[in-house]
């Protein structure tokens, strides 16, 4: 939006040439999230308290979580407000890959919302049954994913089109050819990391904390892939028009900060459900565009880490009737251990910190 407008100006004021620069659009879609989520912050929490939207602990979890009930949840629209904001503000709104990210935060947030509302608002317990749940991130996942793929250039000779392939990361010349399996792992990406965020969601500032510092790298891959001579000279894919997803991602980073605000330890606020499935979907959703799919799963180690002790508790006690963990997800289990609360947010997010290293690592190692 206020790019079209500084074309227009920018033949009267030259310094509006400055809008057209990616980097200069990212850092104040960032500020601007930010301080739309420091300014609405207060208010919306008064909103949601007055409401009664207030949190639902469980009674065999950690003791210390009692102190949590009644604490306002579905903080996660703050999140999203800001962010949606912010990219229709700054970025290019003739991208497809702009409205195909803001099409799945808005579509994976609005399944969060209605099973928050049902189990907060309207007091059902149940909220939004699990196989309904699944099935609307299936279909929502399904036609991004087909979207994409539809939209793509296909190839006609032997080498990959980037935009369907599957890179390898540490290697240049790694290329898998997908063709429409690239439908199959765009899906499980996007629906699988919605989860991800959402089992990891379970202390306070745990999982926004992780979302900021993937979000940002995100960004540094979304602005080099779009730029054919940075892409070449890494070896990374060269995706034309995905360097507006930076600002996408300054967006998100900006809104997650200003959340942590009042997420931090004591929380005021919790993001639920409606703030959890939306940010892990577009984080999946921006990685698929820029092709790297591995990468997300490297820097989102915690998310995974988190995931993976559920499936593995799950089995095992299915299979053998026995737990491997004290409480899953992950972080219940240290807390079990005795860990006070914020050491293992704390020390989850120095394990994001090195993960995220490590998979901006990967852009000069190949």
């Amino acid at each position: 939006m206020l790019l079209e407008l500084a074309d227009w100006m920018a033949r009267h004021f030259t310094a509006l040439h400055l809008f057209q620069y990616i980097t200069f659009r990212t850092i104040m879609a960032a500020l601007t999230a930010l301080a739309l989520s420091l300014l609405f912050g207060p208010r919306m929490i008064n909103e949601l308290a007055a409401l009664k939207a207030g949190q639902v602990v469980r009674k065999d979890g950690p003791q210390s979580h009692l102190s949590k009930a009644g604490t306002p949840t579905m903080g996660g629209v703050m999140i999203l407000l800001a962010v949606a904001i912010s990219t229709l503000l700054w970025t290019d709104l003739h991208n497809r890959y702009v409205w195909t990210v803001l099409a799945v935060l808005v579509c994976f947030g609005a399944i969060g919302f209605y099973d928050d509302y049902k189990k907060l608002v309207l007091r059902d317990s149940r909220g939004l049954a699990s196989r309904w749940k699944y099935f609307w991130q299936s279909v929502f996942g399904l036609a991004a994913a087909l979207f994409l793929y539809h939209t793509a250039p296909h190839a006609t000779g032997l080498a990959p089109v980037p935009e369907t392939a599957l890179f390898v990361p540490l290697f240049k010349q790694v290329a898998v050819p997908l063709g429409l399996f690239f439908v199959v792992i765009a899906y499980f990406m996007i629906v699988g990391f919605s989860n991800a965020v959402n089992l990891t969601d379970g202390l306070d500032g745990l999982a926004i904390m992780p979302t900021v510092l993937v979000s940002g790298a995100l960004g540094v891959f979304a602005y080099l892939a779009g730029n054919r001579v940075f892409s070449e000279y890494l070896g990374i894919p060269p995706i034309p028009g995905a360097g507006e997803l930076a600002i996408v991602c300054g967006a998100l980073s900006g809104a997650g900060l200003g959340f942590l605000w009042f997420n931090t330890y004591p929380a005021q606020v919790f993001m639920g459900d409606v703030g959890a499935l939306a940010i892990g979907a577009a984080l999946a959703t921006v990685a698929v565009i820029v092709r790297q799919e591995i990468v997300l799963i490297v820097m989102g180690g915690v998310f995974v880490m988190e995931t993976v002790s559920v499936m593995l508790q799950v089995a095992s006690f299915k299979l053998t009737g026995r737990r491997i963990f004290r409480m899953a997800p992950i972080h219940h289990h240290f807390e079990l251990k005795g860990w006070p609360e914020p050491r293992v947010i704390v020390r989850f997010w120095i394990i994001s910190v090195v993960l995220v290293l490590v998979g901006l690592a990967t852009l000069k190692v190949r």
